[in-house]
């Protein structure tokens, strides 16, 4: 009973905090001002080949455009995740109670979430890159996971997903580099996941108090799994191309890029530090994250 009384005390409190705290991107980003192709669509550090050798050969126009279309790849990856997202809530609700503050948090959550999809896909436009989408078997192992996954696997997944984006956004979003418009998408995002990222660990340690140790070391593997396709998926492959590379190098090159795999580290180390104090860094799931490069 003590567990249900904190996560409503939890759900009024992000329901306070959303009524007072929320954006309107159609109205809070400017979506007007044409397109300064002088500034980064992300920090020059966050990019895949930052610090290669093919970095350092390129001109500081292709940098940036190269940013740009990393920018609007992790952008189209989120909106990928935010619809998986928002079926896993909408089935963990679907037959409870509607007056109770964790549903309507729910509810607000989503409603977020159908925002953010939005505003996302609007930057990606803006940022002139085209609708970039997860590899086939990305997409497929995405349609299973939704399908199959509960409780403290559906809100943990959650929880890795919008982790790794936090921190990235947060560096960008303060990046005077960074074109205006990106900067306040992310800050808007940033924001507003602040409070799913609060949920969905209470939520998380709500499911597992009741979670048998056969059940909680699958969802221990599932939830590595997942977020091992969500982080090898956030860079689609045609960045490059699109960006005016040789994508063959550019590949070879980024998949053996210490610099950005030290990033993703630094990115996830409070997020694995909860994982762990909640019993969901098995063995088998620390493979994942280490081929995830995020331990």
């Amino acid at each position: 009973m003590g567990n249900t009384t904190s996560g409503d005390d939890v759900a009024r409190r992000l329901l306070d905090s959303s009524a007072q705290l929320s954006y309107d991107p159609l109205t809070e980003v400017d979506w007007d001002t044409p397109l300064d192709t002088d500034f980064h669509g992300a920090s020059p550090e966050w990019s895949t080949l930052y610090g290669t050798a093919y970095w350092n050969e390129l001109t500081d126009a292709q940098r940036k455009e190269l940013t740009r279309q990393e920018a609007a790849s992790v952008a189209s990856t989120g909106i990928w995740f935010e619809m998986i997202l928002q079926q896993l809530v909408l089935r963990d609700i679907y037959a409870k109670d509607p007056t109770d503050d964790a549903v309507q948090w729910a509810l607000t959550e989503i409603a977020d979430e159908c925002r953010h999809s939005i505003m996302f896909a609007r930057g990606a436009k803006k940022l002139r890159a085209p609708a970039y989408r997860p590899h086939r078997i990305a997409l497929e192992l995405g349609r299973f996971f939704k399908t199959v996954a509960f409780g403290e696997a559906a809100y943990a997944a959650i929880l890795v997903a919008e982790e790794v984006l936090d921190v990235m956004q947060r560096d960008w979003m303060r990046d005077e580099r960074v074109v205006p418009f990106v900067r306040t998408i992310n800050n808007i995002h940033v924001v507003e996941e602040s409070r799913h990222m609060r949920f969905a660990r209470e939520e998380t340690r709500r499911h597992l108090a009741r979670a048998g140790r056969v059940r909680r070391r699958a969802h221990a593997l599932l939830i590595a799994v997942a977020a091992y396709v969500i982080v090898t998926s956030m860079v689609n492959r045609k960045v490059y191309a699109n960006a005016g590379l040789d994508e063959a190098r550019a590949l070879r090159e980024a998949k053996a890029n210490e610099h950005h795999k030290s990033m993703l580290r630094a990115s996830c180390s409070g997020l694995m530090e909860f994982l762990d104090s909640v019993g969901l860094l098995t063995g088998p799931a620390l493979r994942f994250y280490r081929r995830a490069h995020l331990v």
